[in-house]
C-alpha cells in the first residue's frame, strides 16, 4: 500500500476567496500543499462579510456549496475530488430536511464527514458552515 508523501520542499499555496474579509477576521479560506486541500468552512455571506439568506437555512446550504465550488475550481477540482465534509450547524432538524439538496452535490459518491449541532456560529445569522477536504491527483 503507498502512503501519500509530502515533500519537505513543497510550499504551502494559500488562496483568498474575500481578501478583504478573511484577512480581517485572520484565516485562509483554502491551502493546498502537494494534493490535499484543506477547505475553512464556507457560510452564507456576501463579498464584504454581511450574512445574506437570513433565517433561511435551505439557501444558505446553497450558498456554502456555491462558495465552495469557486474555492474548488481555483484549484482545478470539482466535487469529485472532496474527500471530507464537515457540517456544522446551528439547528439539525432543519439542516436534516434541507440535506437532499447534497445528492445534487455528490453526483459519483459521498466524501466522509460529520455532522455538527452547534449553539452558535460566528456571526448569529449563520445557521450552517461547511467545511471540506479534497485531494487532486497528479
Amino acid at each position: 500500500m503507498e502512503k501519500e508523501s509530502i515533500s519537505k520542499h513543497e510550499k504551502p499555496e494559500y488562496f483568498l476567496l474575500r481578501p478583504e474579509v478573511e484577512k480581517a477576521y485572520g484565516y485562509s479560506h483554502a491551502v493546498k500543499i502537494g494534493n490535499s486541500i484543506k477547505i475553512s468552512g464556507a457560510v452564507s455571506m456576501d463579498d464584504e462579510g454581511n450574512p445574506t439568506a437570513i433565517g433561511d437555512l435551505g439557501q444558505q446550504l446553497k450558498n456554502c456549496y456555491t462558495d465552495l465550488e469557486k474555492v474548488l475550481r481555483h484549484y482545478g477540482c470539482t466535487f469529485d475530488d472532496v474527500i471530507v465534509e464537515n457540517i456544522f450547524t446551528t439547528n439539525m432538524a432543519l439542516f436534516l430536511e434541507n440535506s437532499g439538496y447534497r445528492n445534487s452535490i455528490y453526483t459519483k459518491q459521498f466524501p466522509t464527514g460529520t455532522w455538527v449541532g452547534v449553539k452558535e456560529l460566528a456571526i448569529p445569522e449563520f445557521l450552517i458552515e461547511i467545511e471540506l477536504e479534497a485531494y487532486k491527483p497528479e
